[in-house]
């Protein structure tokens, strides 16, 4: 039998002279690091140090250069603005909005509503309050009635919009908007707006995983009547006469098979106030869909997994809904005879997330199908990517929306045609445009020597008939918190894209929010997160100044500041909280919170941008102008200007043959150089 003997396990560590010298080797390549780069071949040993001096020469130039920009950004002397007056307002306030002509201030707070008369001066008195137990008012929107009524939209914390009218020193509450008897069968209201004048309002409502548009007609010239007959300073209430609901609408339904039979019977659903492009009225039966369906998935698997956006299903995202007001103009159709008053709105237009369409409604008329509870959509604007966001001019005359893939696209409301599809280089997708109106280019040195009477140029004044060369300009905010500037014109070699500034290196200088100045030619207020306020060129693209605070004072909330552009005085409003002090001995009752005023027409340094007086007095509401008022002016309007363009579209046409011709010649040239097939 074989003997099994233990053995002792060998010993593989190694000596204690092996591993130190191992440790001297490493050592003295650490040391000296050429030493292992000699043992490369010539060829590769010259290779590799050539591009290691190339770069150390690249990496010390750019840290020259960054040691110099820093250099230069802590020298350079940005000129400061102080603060012109301040208001005591509520520590709690929570949102505040100023009346056209600047003579009130509403705030809101979680005790209800106070006004604010002389806003901009140093005296500030409260004039009335309206107050109600747990109602904490977080969102405001107003509107003039009259000289000297107002219409106010209020939205609390828990998504209950009301309607008020204040006059003579007495706040008045019209509506409770979403009001039902069961508290707990309440719908959710996300935003309400009313529409300039007071003739409409529009309240967002959350239901059953969606959200859908009630639009309301106010009935201002009766108001105006019941309010004028209420004793001023009197706090009794008055009963208003209602509102009415105007339309209710839904989102649009998914893609179904169809149940009708004949093309005919689609054309009669086309016919009766539907419009083509929506994709409801069809002949494609569900097997077919769902064919279809089946067959993008399988070719399209790989990305559909990838991007979990696109996996997931549309049902489970709450579809939300954007929508503004317009004024008359446009390709609309005819309005029945019609006529609305000067600032009074015709339409709606809105948009759902993940929709490519842009849906019009019309105010002005009456359904025609009274029984049908969904109204159908007068026009729609087809896009090619999905909406993101979307801004409209100071005249409506403009709608520009941000689409997927990087894309601005500019629709003209006179001609219903897009002004132009740019793309931006941006490095992540868009949060919001903004219109910069007073913007000095082609036609403005024009519209200011026609004045206010004469000028109907609708880039700057209105919406008017003027023909001189319309140029937009666009601001694009970017998630990340890069800016570019979008200039749209007639033409193809009109449209431009700027970058205004890149990602920010701080995540601290990240700009929350950017806000065009509407009395200051081609200036912005940007907000940082950090609490600091520049007022910004957007064309040289360089501070113009800083906002200063008092030292005992700080930005309220940076990542949601709460501020008021006030045009009337030229100044901006911004919410400061008092900076916490060891002592307290400043601490004051009202916690210390002040709304800064900063009045810009005593600033010395934004005298360079200041705009006409005639230019301002005549824009501020975008009314000084007249709209076609009917559909054969608005035709006229069309054929005149296409008159107008004929030289440059001719010029276009004739480069785009030549560029074709050139192409052809090309190709024909390389044909010939091939040799010939061989024969089988």
């Amino acid at each position: 039998m074989p003997v099994y003997i233990r053995k002792d396990p060998v010993d593989i560590i190694p000596e204690l002279s092996e591993s130190c010298g191992d440790d001297d080797e490493e050592e003295s390549f650490l040391k000296d690091p050429d030493q292992l780069q000699d043992q490369l071949p010539q060829p590769f040993r010259m290779i590799d140090k050539v591009l290691g001096r190339l770069v150390d020469r690249a990496w010390d130039c750019i840290s020259q250069k960054e040691t110099l920009r820093v250099a230069e950004e802590a020298n350079k002397t940005v000129p400061v603005i102080k603060v012109s007056s301040q208001i005591r307002i509520p520590v709690s306030t929570n949102c505040v909005a100023c009346s056209e002509d600047g003579r009130y201030i509403f705030l809101g707070h979680p005790s209800g509503l106070s006004v604010l008369d002389q806003a901009l001066g140093s005296t500030s008195s409260t004039v009335v309050v309206w107050k109600e137990d747990q109602v904490e008012i977080t969102s405001l929107h107003i509107t003039c009635l009259g000289e000297t009524a107002y219409l106010l939209g209020a939205l609390d914390d828990m998504g209950v919009a009301r309607l008020f009218a204040y006059s003579s020193e007495t706040i008045h509450l019209i509506k409770v908007i979403n009001e039902t008897e069961d508290i707990n069968q309440r719908s959710v209201c996300a935003k309400f707006e009313l529409s300039r004048g007071g003739d409409y309002g529009a309240a967002t409502i959350c239901c059953n995983g969606s959200q859908c548009l009630e639009v309301y007609r106010f009935p201002k010239d009766v108001w105006l009547k019941e309010l004028s007959q209420h004793a001023p300073g009197v706090g009794a209430a008055i009963r208003l006469s209602p509102v009415t609901m105007v339309m209710k609408i839904k989102p649009p339904k998914p893609l179904t098979g169809s149940t009708m039979k004949s093309p005919f019977e689609v054309l009669q659903k086309t016919v009766d106030s539907t419009v083509i492009g929506s994709g409801q009225n069809h002949l494609i039966s569900s097997r077919q869909w769902e064919e279809q369906d089946a067959l993008f998935k399988s070719l399209y698997r790989k990305y559909l997994v990838t991007n979990p956006r696109l996996s997931k299903d549309s049902e489970d995202v709450l579809r939300r809904v954007t929508s503004h007001f317009l004024l008359p103009g446009g390709l609309f159709p005819a309005l029945g005879g019609y006529k609305p008053q000067p600032g009074e709105a015709v339409a709606v237009c809105l948009w759902w997330n993940g929709s490519h369409s842009l849906l019009h409604y019309l105010l002005c008329t009456t359904p025609k199908d009274k029984t049908d509870p969904e109204p159908k959509p007068d026009v729609l604007w087809p896009n090619a990517q999905e909406v993101l966001c979307s801004a409209v001019s100071s005249c409506t005359r403009f709608l520009a929306l941000g689409l997927e893939g990087e894309l601005v696209t500019v629709w003209d409301r006179q001609l219903g045609l897009p002004l132009c599809v740019v793309a931006v280089a941006a490095d992540s997708v868009f949060s919001s445009l903004t219109f910069l109106e007073y913007w000095p280019g082609a036609g403005f040195d024009e519209a200011l020597s026609q004045g206010p009477d004469q000028n109907q140029n609708g880039t700057f004044l209105g919406q008017g008939t003027s023909h001189i060369n319309t140029k937009v300009h666009v601001l694009v905010s970017c998630q990340s918190g890069a800016r570019h500037i979008v200039s749209a014109g007639r033409g193809m070699d009109s449209h431009d894209v700027t970058q205004l500034s890149e990602r920010p290196r701080d995540s601290e200088c990240f700009p929350v929010v950017t806000v065009a100045v509407p009395f200051l030619q081609h200036l912005a207020v940007v907000l940082h997160r950090n609490g600091q306020v520049f007022l910004e060129d957007v064309v040289t693209r360089s501070r113009v100044c800083r906002l200063s605070f008092p030292d005992s004072h700080a930005l309220a909330r940076p990542w949601e500041p709460l501020f008021l552009m006030e045009p009337n005085q030229q100044a901006l409003l911004i919410r400061g909280d008092h900076l916490p002090s060891p002592d307290r001995a400043e601490e004051t009752d009202d916690g210390g919170s002040r709304l800064f005023v900063f009045r810009f027409h005593d600033a010395d340094v934004v005298k360079p941008y200041r705009t006409g007086d005639v230019l301002l007095a005549s824009s501020q509401h975008g009314q000084s102008a007249t709209a076609p008022s009917s559909l054969e002016e608005t035709w006229n309007l069309y054929f005149q200007q296409r008159a107008e363009s004929v030289g440059q579209r001719n010029k276009v046409l004739t480069q785009t043959w030549n560029h074709l011709q050139q192409h052809a010649v090309m190709v024909l040239s390389q044909n010939h150089r091939k040799p010939p097939k061989p024969q089988p």
